[in-house]
């Protein structure tokens, strides 16, 4: 019984390699290279990140509630529904992300001016900026992504469950809300951890349409001082820390989430 504290301490040879390496990568950026540019975009870093974040949580928010709706289209709805829902995601997967957001703030961007009752109304100051194209481009391609994700997890869940749901004189909302949703959810966490991550991987497009986020700012270092490795080795870093709390807030959503169901 004593060497049970002892074996649960112990850290696997690969991971001591890791931290090798990295200390050694640290202590070696430390003292090797050039940070005296920190303080003068500390700022506007931490403006950059928190831009960085928030899209990042509200597309992934946004895009996740419109998934479920088309996940459920494509398993079990009419072939009113199914269909669009199959053109959409197919559309929006088999096309570049990049052109997706360029469409929208160039084409739509260029074409909101046109008409003076879009200019007067209040939604101009907001329509004029890059950010709500930003929003809308990211929102929708998690949204496509995700939604075919929702539809093999809606799919996969026993319909001997469905059914004796339906037995037991449940309403259709009930069997949704109470064991179909929760359960296709629970199927869909492992694939939404890496989408997430994987959008995470793309907001820097959003610094294309002048959206000044983490990406951006690193790109503006490099372009005043002309110092190159230093500022994209700090944006990794910032990237794999961000990654990191995504892979580790969803394990252990999937840990508390099987008690819920049970």
């Amino acid at each position: 019984m004593q060497d049970l504290p002892r074996r649960a301490l112990r850290i696997p040879p690969h991971r001591i390699g890791l931290l090798v390496a990295a200390s050694a990568l640290v202590i070696f950026a430390a003292l090797f290279m050039r940070w005296d540019w920190l303080p003068d975009y500390y700022g506007l870093a931490l403006a950059g990140l928190w831009r960085t974040i928030w899209i990042l949580v509200v597309t992934c928010v946004l895009g996740f509630v419109i998934a479920v709706p088309l996940g459920l289209a494509q398993a079990g709805g009419p072939l009113w529904l199914a269909l669009p829902a199959r053109a959409f995601c197919t559309t929006i997967r088999g096309t570049p992300l990049l052109l997706q957001l360029w469409l929208l703030y160039f084409g739509l961007g260029s074409l909101f001016p046109q008409y003076p009752w879009i200019r007067e109304s209040e939604l101009w100051p907001y329509l004029r900026q890059a950010w709500p194209y930003a929003v809308l481009s990211l929102t929708l391609s998690f949204a496509a992504y995700e939604g075919e994700v929702m539809r093999g997890a809606f799919a996969g869940v026993p319909r001997g469950q469905l059914e004796a749901a339906r037995a037991f004189g449940m309403r259709r909302s009930a069997i949704l809300r109470r064991i179909w949703l929760p359960q296709a959810i629970h199927r869909a966490l492992p694939t939404l951890t890496g989408e997430t991550v994987l959008q995470l991987k793309a907001t820097p497009l959003v610094a294309t349409i002048t959206v000044v986020d983490i990406y951006a700012v690193a790109g503006r270092v490099r372009q005043d001082t002309f110092i190159i490795y230093e500022p994209l080795l700090l944006l990794a870093l910032v990237y794999l820390c961000i990654a990191g709390i995504i892979v580790f807030a969803f394990r252990r959503l999937e840990a508390r989430i099987p008690a819920r169901l049970g």
